[in-house]
């Protein structure tokens, strides 16, 4: 069977292809991806005032959609149309524009071979929570096979924290030290008959796009309005003229807009390269003093508890960490030397040093490898200590870390909410323990078996000595 996720960020579409056997579809660890999109043009927010231009860049992708899955199986795979922050940031900017956006993506998929079941516009919460249950399934945290090759649920195996870094939003998700003493800050997610008490929050406004949006009404800001522009998180020598629609235009700057405000006036933003005052810059985004120094607060008044245990980072996270030329686990120090060095590079230095060029992701490295410090470190509260239980990863296996995959999963009911698992009669470690006595003990008989065959053995060979008394 197959089942198909839109994931409509804010930046763009990617159109993910899952796969399971038929026969097995409420189990776990036998989804997989098969296929990825990414179509062509940027996310569905953008086209609020023309939704009828979204179908050709659709198209692309979805004919290769249907030559993967088998024609016969087309009218009964299930599509699912998530879209995340950027139309939750459209919707309140305009309801009626996100509405025809939304209607004119239905009116597409009515003309497909597929089952459409809808488009909707996720909350924050839910992204992040989606998010964990996929970093989560696809590392087997939730069910594993045992001796007898029936799903239980592991044992001593803790769940991953998850770190979401997409264009408008950011989400944290992970399960508190004392879910108890949190429980109105977390969701209680029930999976294969465990309840998980989940934490997650989802920053507005904080995606990687709609923070550099931010910084660059900041730096406008500071210029006096002037029509140049010096910008430290640009790369030495780059320059580049932006419309003040670009980075006055959303929701998230609405408020930095000045009152001599005109949608298409250039402004010239000249890279300085400058790492430490690109960093002075970054800290600005961020409100640190609304916490009033509590621990379980680290920014924006926002309460969070302690992060515990270890975390996946992926999307932007991950992109950003690999332009860095780092991959996996790394300490804070060489995180931080590598910025450093990334930052401090001239713009035709750059385009030798990145495996992949694109000018538009290219000149935003270094400002959002200093974001993801401050977001991280300042924001989240990590440490040199507990920086390397973060693992930068972009997927397990052939599956991407998205939360697409949990979407799907939830929507389907392939994760049910009362599992039917065979387990153990006993717990685990009586098991282990009663398993070793009797290995010991069948051991020790067998050991005393051999010993009475070696003794019978001897005797049997042992010659007979006849006393025979000579009389004298």
């Amino acid at each position: 069977q197959y089942g198909i996720v839109l994931d409509a960020g804010s930046s763009r579409t990617t159109v993910y292809v899952y796969e399971w056997p038929a026969e097995k579809e409420n189990n776990t660890g036998v989804v997989s991806q098969t296929f990825k999109c990414n179509v062509k043009g940027p996310g569905i927010s953008s086209y609020g005032s023309s939704p009828g231009a979204l179908a050709k860049p659709l198209d692309d992708c979805l004919n290769k959609v249907k030559e993967r899955i088998p024609v016969h199986l087309h009218k009964n795979t299930s599509v699912y149309l998530g879209a995340t922050a950027g139309m939750r940031l459209l919707r309140l900017q305009n309801e009626s524009a996100a509405n025809e956006v939304l209607a004119s993506i239905q009116n597409y998929f009515r003309a497909q071979p597929f089952e459409f079941r809808g488009a909707q516009i996720i909350t924050g919460p839910e992204e992040g929570v989606y998010g964990w249950i996929t970093a989560n399934y696809l590392m087997g945290n939730f069910l594993e096979r045992n001796l007898w090759r029936t799903w239980v649920h592991p044992y001593r195996k803790n769940t991953m924290g998850a770190l979401d870094l997409g264009g408008a939003s950011t989400q944290i998700s992970f399960i508190p030290e004392d879910s108890e003493e949190h429980f109105n800050s977390t969701l209680q997610v029930k999976l294969y008959g465990y309840n998980y008490n989940v934490y997650t929050h989802s920053y507005q406004c904080y995606g990687r796009d709609e923070a550099e949006k931010r910084l660059l009404a900041l730096l406008f800001q500071k210029s006096n309005a002037s029509a140049n522009v010096d910008n430290p998180c640009y790369p030495q020598n780059y320059n580049t003229a932006l419309t003040m629609r670009y980075f006055f235009g959303s929701l998230c700057t609405q408020s930095l807009r000045p009152a001599n405000y005109y949608a298409n006036q250039l402004v010239n933003f000249h890279g300085t390269g400058d790492p430490g005052l690109c960093q002075e810059m970054v800290s600005l985004l961020f409100n640190f003093t609304a916490c009033r120094d509590r621990e379980d607060c680290p920014f924006n008044g926002i309460h969070q508890p302690k992060a515990k245990g270890n975390f996946v980072a992926f999307s932007g996270f991950y992109y950003t960490i690999n332009a860095l030329n780092l991959s996996g686990h790394f300490s804070l120090d060489d995180f931080n030397s590598s910025m450093w060095f990334f930052c401090s590079q001239s713009w035709a230095q750059l385009q030798f040093m990145l495996p992949k060029f694109e000018e538009i992701y290219a000149r935003s490295y270094c400002f959002s490898a200093n974001f993801i410090y401050y977001l991280l470190v300042h924001g989240y509260n990590f440490n040199a200590e507990t920086w390397p239980q973060i693992h930068f990863q972009k997927e397990v296996g052939n599956s991407s870390i998205a939360w697409a995959l949990g979407y799907m999963l939830s929507l389907t009911n392939m994760i049910p909410a009362e599992g039917k698992l065979i387990q153990l009669p006993l717990k685990p470690s009586l098991f282990a323990g009663l398993l070793v006595f009797l290995t010991a003990t069948a051991l020790l008989c067998l050991l005393f078996l051999v010993y009475l065959c070696i003794v019978s053995h001897r005797r049997k060979n042992i010659p007979c000595v006849e006393h025979v008394f000579i009389p004298e």
